[in-house]
């Protein structure tokens, strides 16, 4: 039987003690193991015996103002033992500022005001976020579930991991060129090697080299829609089209969401998004995706993934959607939240080590390989610097290429702050990287400066955030586009106040609806959109008010 996971309270006054314990046990003692210290010192030697065993860690809670090491001093230290687990501070009126900077120095998860009566208005709630949260990300060791056998720095391997981890289902790497048990598995299965990656299943069954979407049906991902016709088809799931499914089939319409690839989009594979309102400390990518994905399903939406779509037709009231497979999906409204992808890196070697090193978006799949290691990072975006904060933790030093003299051009100011002060981030300005060195995995990369000197730097991991492009080519001939393919809606549709040619209707086109009547666009595609995950929430849930509009009118 699986040990349950570890709650442990730290305070050094008795009565508070006894009363947060009591408390924690009666709502999560049938579910967790709740501990106790009357020290910060006494929390670490705890933690120390639970790691020896084996046993998970998924909250510590700690009072701020303890003699000989404070609460954040011990939530520190507690990473060594319990790096995941969530981590909060319990402190007086009077130290809610120097809880805040715990949160922004320590990163602490939370802080809880005391006296928290009635705790089920002022403790549980919380605590119930930060348990959900780490169970979210949890992935207990097994042995019976899905198993990706192949050489660790495959590219092959690298697709297979990441589609895994960004649909959240579990998994273990087995590296073929380290230890036998990936050896034994592939000879119980009757295969050779040579023919890699494979992806055992618990059923016994195997694929071989196989694509996401064979991996997808396998693992029991939803690739086929269940109905022939929906009120709303949403294509892409990143915030915007989750945020439209989730308002979309709340209030009553049929709702089919479609993704190529997962649920999140570039922002799921955030590392840490620390603007997003109402999250303090922040939440991460697969944070805010795991979220939004329950909350649509509990209203109804249907979410299919990876399934692409190749084709829009247009026949009267209806909207056709086609599928890589030849399958049509009929709707009466579509959303076009596709959003976009960061352009390929322009460098020698660099096509040819993808998936092996050279990564686009900070994959969550590789970035624990990288601690100790020298990683780098292009790009001077909000997503290059939430990905330089947290490689920090881990590498032994990250250093971000900007072609240009300042990433506080392009990058949010509290995130150029947090790099100031990490003594293991550089910035190498007026430079970028002009080609990769490796032999079967990335080794090395070299930079250009503007003085036309090239620097030749080792390098374990290089993360590419440069540009981007809308997924629109799809839409080509049947929607308008501008020159770089965003979708213009709206406003800037009109000419003269004159709708676009072919426009059918006697009213203009609604704001966020492009230039076919009932095809709506939100987030980064649309042409104008301001590129953050707040926006394209909103863009995603205000398009919705159209869509009703649109479909009372049929």
């Amino acid at each position: 039987m699986a040990a349950r996971p570890v709650i442990l309270v730290v305070d050094d006054d008795p009565e508070v003690l006894r009363a947060v314990e009591r408390d924690l046990k009666r709502r999560y003692g049938r579910d967790y193991r709740v501990l106790s210290a009357a020290s910060g010192e006494d929390g670490l030697e705890l933690l120390r015996q639970v790691s020896v065993r084996g046993e998970p860690v998924a909250l510590l809670l700690a009072d701020q103002r303890m003699p000989r090491m404070s609460g954040v001093e011990f939530l520190e230290a507690a990473v060594e033992y319990a790096p995941t687990a969530r981590r909060a501070i319990l402190t007086a009126y009077s130290d809610i500022d120097a809880a805040i900077g715990a949160i922004n120095r320590a990163h602490i998860d939370f802080y809880l005001q005391k006296p928290w009566d009635p705790p089920e208005a002022n403790l549980y709630p919380v605590l119930d976020e930060l348990l959900d949260d780490w169970r979210g990300q949890y992935r207990p060791g097994y042995d019976d579930g899905i198993r990706v056998l192949g050489p660790r720095w495959s590219p092959q391997v690298h697709d297979i991991k990441d589609f895994l981890a960004r649909n959240q289902v579990p998994y273990r790497a087995l590296d073929v060129e380290q230890g036998d048990e990936a050896c034994k598995l592939l000879e119980a299965a009757g295969l050779d090697g040579r023919e890699l990656p494979v992806v055992l299943f618990p059923d016994g069954s195997h694929l071989v080299q196989p694509l996401p979407r064979d991996v997808a049906e396998k693992a029991g991902l939803r690739i086929h829609a269940e109905q022939p016709f929906y009120d709303l088809a949403i294509v892409g799931a990143g915030p915007a089209g989750l945020a439209a499914a989730v308002y979309g089939a709340s209030e009553g319409l049929k709702t089919l969401v479609v993704d190529a690839e997962a649920p999140g989009g570039q922002a799921g594979t955030s590392s840490l998004i620390e603007n997003y309102l109402g999250f303090p400390r922040g939440l991460s990518g697969a944070d805010l995706t795991r979220r939004a994905v329950a909350q649509a399903r509990k209203f109804g939406a249907e979410i299919l993934t990876p399934v692409q779509v190749n084709a829009l037709r247009v026949d009267g009231q209806y909207r056709y959607l086609t599928t890589t497979d030849g399958t049509e999906i009929a709707c009466h409204a579509l959303m076009v939240t596709t959003g976009v992808q960061y352009r390929k890196l322009d460098a020698a070697g660099a096509e040819e080590l993808t998936g092996a090193g050279v990564y686009y978006g900070s994959t969550m799949t590789e970035v624990l390989s990288c601690r100790d290691e020298d990683v780098f990072i292009v790009g001077a975006g909000n997503s290059a610097g939430q990905a330089a904060v947290y490689l920090a933790t881990m590498a032994r030093s990250v250093t971000i290429v900007c072609r240009g003299g300042d990433i506080g051009r392009t990058m949010s100011q509290y995130l150029v702050d947090a790099i100031a002060e990490l003594p293991n981030v550089h910035v190498s300005l007026h430079a970028r990287v002009c080609a990769v060195h490796g032999d079967g995995r990335l080794q090395g990369v070299s930079l250009k400066h503007a003085d036309d000197r090239v620097t030749t730097h080792d390098a374990a991991a290089l993360f590419v955030f440069i540009g981007a492009m809308p997924n629109t080519d799809w839409l080509d001939g049947v929607v308008v586009r501008d020159a770089k393919g965003f979708i213009l809606t709206g406003p800037d549709l009109m000419k003269e106040r004159t709708p676009p040619r072919g426009w059918p209707l006697a009213r203009d086109p609604f704001l966020l609806e492009g230039s076919v009547p009932g095809v709506f666009c939100a987030g980064d595609v649309r042409f104008g959109s301001v590129k953050r995950v707040a926006s394209g929430v909103g863009e995603g849930s205000v398009a919705i008010s159209f869509v009703h509009q649109y479909l009372a009118d049929l």
